[in-house]
């Protein structure tokens, strides 16, 4: 028996149909009977991205197997059909079960390369996938209450919050139910479809601490409070247009204080403006943060004000809030406060390093540090069974890529310890300067220039064996890396940052990495750091340790390390970074021309083009593909004898085409059927826009009859009927797109 069997009555309805929806486009896909980038946006929006691949080596030098993207080469076509993938796991504000632990833990052995890697948006991947194990391993997942739908793609991503929500003792209030109730209504909204690029979301419990990382993201809430008649109001500052990248901005603030009822239709009304008026020909400036720029702040609030006000009211908007209870998680032990020591200096280091205290006495949350992000399936299991055993029922990524136990008791912590020592998971770095964050880079990433897990494994190796001589205010600093510009590791908002950039010199190509200095990862992002100058792969090493050194040389007294980096300035900086631009030539040192991990000599001739979002696709094309696969379906319901499914498919598609060409004329098309209707009416009927010389203004009939009347009883030759027509119906609207297309 395959997992399908196994698990078909743990899958809900409405996710195996998706997943049915897929296989059959993947099929459509290899015959040739589905575009190349219409399928690429499809998978994208499930969470299938497509991977750099170099001969079978991850730059740590660990084998692993090759495995093709999608199995079956295709003649005719070049680049991507072939090549690697990854899945990323949605996996809202990080929060994770025991069992989807133990699930991932499973997947990642058997269709990847055994290792899950944490993201910094608290999302989880798994790479070297094969893409025909796509639709089992969204089955295993659905399962287990997992999705992968929108986590790639220029949809609404992952929404993130902090991973100590409920239990921080300087939160206003826990924010985990807003940020579940967003995503659940946001996840495959019609006004989240038509966006240029991606929207991230987070939420933060409070504005000092850096959990949440709010100033960087598109939208971003705060939770504050207010009096109201003497009644404490819940609410948020709301902020727009952060965003890292090549060009960093910091987030505006939209609306000092929504409450929350109106939480979730301004954020619709934000994503309906920026899916109507944000760029879409220049992927550079597709991002909302491009928009509010162009516009300014205050029209940008004029237009959220006027759309609320077109907004058909949704009940989803405040039905969440009577459940808001249902959020809290459940524990399996009593608080206490006895703990027996052990006579271990190693736990005593990971007490001080990796144990926080919760605001519930009695407890604490436990940082489980990994290395650049990866856990071992083996890990992930024994880490599910420590959650089972001593949590209850839940763990948290964070966005610094580790994991966070929370509801340890504290009598339990010299045996979490153990258990956790047990797995190789015990190490006490916590979250100090020797726990870098990276992106994948040259490992996996299309658009890395330089190898960023390779340096910050280098410069974590570096680090820590000088760990002893450092004090407390370079511990507490933090190094985050990128493989190119984008920004994927943060860089911008870390003390020290680099980002992967490549240099000819002595006539070859050099890995280097820009350093970017005195970024403020607290206050929710509060400030981004300056680039200073290109340094050598090779060199990075050195380079920290002088500017370590220098800080605490030279800093005065309390100074913290960013305002270090503005007292000393650009000119000063820079003769620092000066000192180690030079590149020996290729005979006399020829490491330099290699990357960290790669021995092979270094080069940019394999970079691709990346798929952190896919190619902007019209909304009619969209459209009008669900509409042949859904006719398709009733097509095979009719073989079946199923005869109302047969018919109430040939419908939808109907219905699916006409909506995907009123997306033609304007922004927002309607969703219910009669509006469908009446908007295909109005702006192809009248208008005569679906008239052609093959009889266009006889197919649109067959919609508007179909619509009016909803047969009570169907044979086969009624049935029939109704999926022959709704096939012209369809094809009418292909070759009014042509005429559309024609006149523009």
């Amino acid at each position: 028996m395959n997992w399908s069997e196994k698990l078909k009555d743990s899958i809900p309805h409405a996710e195996e149909e998706d997943i049915k929806k897929f296989e059959l486009q993947m099929d459509r896909c290899q015959k040739d009977q589905m575009e190349l980038k219409v399928f690429a946006e499809t998978r994208l929006r499930l969470g299938f991205y497509g991977q750099r691949y170099d001969n079978g080596q991850r730059y740590d030098g660990e084998e692993t197997k090759k495995i093709p993207f999608i199995s079956t080469s295709k003649k005719g076509h070049d680049t991507e059909w072939d090549a690697p993938g990854m899945v990323r796991i949605k996996t809202p504000y990080g929060k994770i079960t025991a069992d989807q632990l133990d699930v991932i833990a499973d997947l990642s052995e058997e269709v990847s390369d055994g290792i899950s890697h944490i993201t910094t948006r608290q999302a989880i991947q798994l790479h070297y996938l094969h893409l025909n194990d796509a639709p089992e391993t969204m089955r295993r997942l659905a399962s287990v209450g997992v999705t992968t739908k929108e986590a790639c793609g220029n949809s609404v991503r992952n929404v993130t919050a902090c991973s100590k929500s409920g239990i921080c003792q300087g939160e206003i209030f826990d924010t985990t139910p807003y940020a579940e109730a967003l995503m659940r209504f946001l996840l495959v909204h019609p006004d989240c479809q038509n966006f240029g690029r991606k929207i991230k979301i987070a939420f933060s419990g409070c504005k000092k601490d850096p959990c949440a990382l709010v100033s960087m993201h598109d939208i971003g809430m705060i939770a504050t409070t207010r009096n109201v008649n003497g009644t404490t109001v819940r609410g948020f500052e709301f902020w727009v247009g952060g965003g890292l990248g090549a060009i960093p901005h910091q987030a505006q603030l939209l609306k000092e204080f929504v409450t929350e009822d109106e939480l979730l239709p301004t954020t619709q009304s934000v994503c309906r403006i920026f899916g109507e008026l944000g760029e879409k020909e220049n992927r550079a400036r597709a991002r909302i943060k491009f928009l509010i720029t162009s516009l300014g702040i205050e029209k940008f609030r004029e237009l959220v004000v006027e759309d609320l006000k077109k907004i058909k009211p949704d009940t989803r908007w405040t039905a969440y809030l009577d459940d808001l209870d249902s959020y809290k998680e459940n524990t399996v032990k009593e608080p206490s406060n006895h703990v027996t020591p052990l006579n271990d200096p190693e736990y005593t280091r990971w007490m001080d390093n990796n144990v926080k205290a919760q605001r519930q006495e009695g407890y604490s949350m436990v940082v489980v540090s990994l290395a650049l992000g990866d856990i071992t399936a083996d890990q992930q299991r024994g880490l599910a069974d420590i959650v089972r055993q001593y949590s209850g029922e839940t763990i948290r990524a964070t966005v610094d890529q580790n994991y966070m136990l929370r509801w340890i008791t504290n009598s339990d912590l010299p045996e979490v310890y153990k258990a956790l020592k047990t797995l190789h998971l015990n190490s006490t770095v916590g979250e100090k300067i020797y726990n870098l964050t990276s992106c994948p880079g040259t490992d996996t990433c299309k658009l890395g220039i330089s190898a960023s897990r390779g340096l910050a494994g280098e410069l974590a190796k570096h680090l820590t064996k000088q760990k002893e001589k450092f004090g407390p205010e370079v511990e507490a600093l933090r190094i985050k890396i990128s493989g190119c510009f984008n920004s994927c590791g943060q860089h911008h908002i870390s003390d020290i940052g680099f980002y992967g950039v490549s240099r000819t010199r002595n006539g070859f190509t050099v890995p280097h990495f820009q350093a970017v200095l005195g970024g403020q990862y607290d206050e929710n992002a509060g400030a981004y750091g300056l680039a200073i100058g290109a340094i050598p792969s090779k060199n990075v090493p050195k380079f920290v340790d002088v500017l370590l050194q220098r800080f605490v040389d030279e800093k005065e007294e309390g100074e913290k390390f960013q305002n270090f980096i503005k007292r000393k300035g650009k000119k000063d900086l820079k003769a620092t970074v000066d000192q180690f631009t030079t590149v020996p030539p290729h005979e006399t040192n020829p490491e330099y021309y290699s990357d960290w991990g790669d021995p092979r000599q270094y080069s940019i001739k394999d970079l691709g083009v990346g798929e952190c979002a896919g190619e902007v696709i019209n909304p009619i094309d969209f459209a009008l593909e669900a509409a042949e696969r859904e006719v398709f379906e009733a097509q095979l319901e009719l073989d079946n004898k199923q005869l109302k499914k047969a018919d109430e498919l040939a419908y939808s598609a109907m219905l699916q085409a006409a909506k995907g060409l009123v997306s033609t004329q304007i922004p927002h098309p309607a969703n219910d059927a009669d509006d469908i209707v009446a908007e295909f009416k109005k702006y192809f009927v009248e208008t005569e826009l679906f008239n052609d010389n093959f009889a266009g203004s006889k197919f649109a009939k067959y919609l508007l009859r179909r619509h009016e009347n909803t047969p009570t009883e169907l044979n086969e030759q009624a049935a029939s009927q109704s999926v022959q027509e709704s096939h012209l119906f369809i094809e009418a609207s292909f070759r009014c797109q042509d005429k559309l297309l024609a006149k523009n």
